[in-house]
């Protein structure tokens, strides 16, 4: 049996998302996805899988051995939820019933105490084998309704103890109850998915507002730059401009030199005390 250091070391979060993202593809495939045997599907979820993952060194048997883990975990999620959702009251904070699922997980034994491959639960949660339908009446584990323990049932704890003396238990669920909270949960589920894809679009909103964002602000910078450098070429210019020496020019040349360090003087004194002091050069020349 290869050890982990042999095939690749612990998995990482990116790795199991892929190897879910992998399996989904080509399984779910509805070309191909139901006629392909073992040996073959593995080959092209390896295939696909190396795509995201360019260089692994993980195999197609540890690929598999790793999907046979985090399947039956997340099956066990699947069941967990379920059996929350059943538990679940219109009004009540959603947070209690993960709470509720993550007890149910810990509660039916072999393995972990907690379900934590939630990245992975959200790639595989809307295919079929994981698609969570909850049914019947609220399920208790030894006999407690798995429950928030801030809220309680009891005639004692209830607002309305003290008007109503006489309490009565409440009465089963009905089979008609019961299909009408099942159509509830359905409505719950498609709600959730809503939810999420508007949730996935305000994200996505979110971040081409920021890469818009981000090509303005490098616009704005390219464009600063250029200005500066199109200042000091000209500055520079400038300077060549009052340095030329034209003792030994001819009367047309040097009259084209005077013009241009006039040109000079005129924009010097212009940025440096505005537009009196160009007045006051013009009044000179005349």
């Amino acid at each position: 049996m290869a050890s982990s250091i042999e095939t690749g070391g612990a998995w990482s979060t990116i790795e199991d998302v892929s190897l879910c993202e992998a399996w989904l593809r080509v399984c779910h495939c509805p070309v191909t996805g139901n006629e392909m045997k073992f040996f073959h599907m593995w080959k092209k979820i390896h295939a696909e899988f190396c795509e995201k993952i360019p260089d692994s060194p993980r195999t197609e048997m540890a690929l598999s051995s790793r999907w046979k883990l985090l399947n039956k975990e997340m099956a066990k999620w699947r069941d967990a939820l379920a059996k929350a959702m059943n538990l679940y009251r219109s009004g009540k904070n959603r947070t209690n019933e993960l709470i509720q699922a993550q007890m149910w997980f810990g509660a039916t034994g072999g393995g972990k105490k907690r379900f934590t491959h939630h990245e992975c639960w959200e790639v595989v949660k809307y295919c079929k084998r994981f698609i969570i339908i909850p049914t019947g009446p609220n399920v208790v584990l030894n006999e407690t309704p798995l429950r928030d323990s801030t809220t309680s049932d009891s005639p004692l704890d209830s607002p309305m103890s003290e008007d109503s003396p006489i309490q009565k238990e409440p009465r089963p669920i009905g089979r008609k109850a019961a299909k009408a909270k099942k159509a509830g949960n359905s409505s719950n589920f498609n709600s959730k998915f809503l939810e999420e894809i508007a949730r996935q679009n305000s994200i996505r909103i979110e971040m081409e507002q920021k890469r818009q964002d981000m090509e303005v602000a490098i616009q704005a910078e390219c464009a600063r730059e250029k200005e500066y450098l199109r200042k000091k070429d000209m500055q520079k210019t400038d300077q060549v401009t009052m340095a030329m020496d034209t003792s030994h020019m001819f009367p047309e040349t040097k009259q084209y030199w005077k013009l241009e360090r006039r040109d000079v003087m005129r924009r010097k004194l212009f940025q440096d005390d505005g537009s009196n002091n160009t007045d006051l050069l013009n009044d000179q020349n005349h």
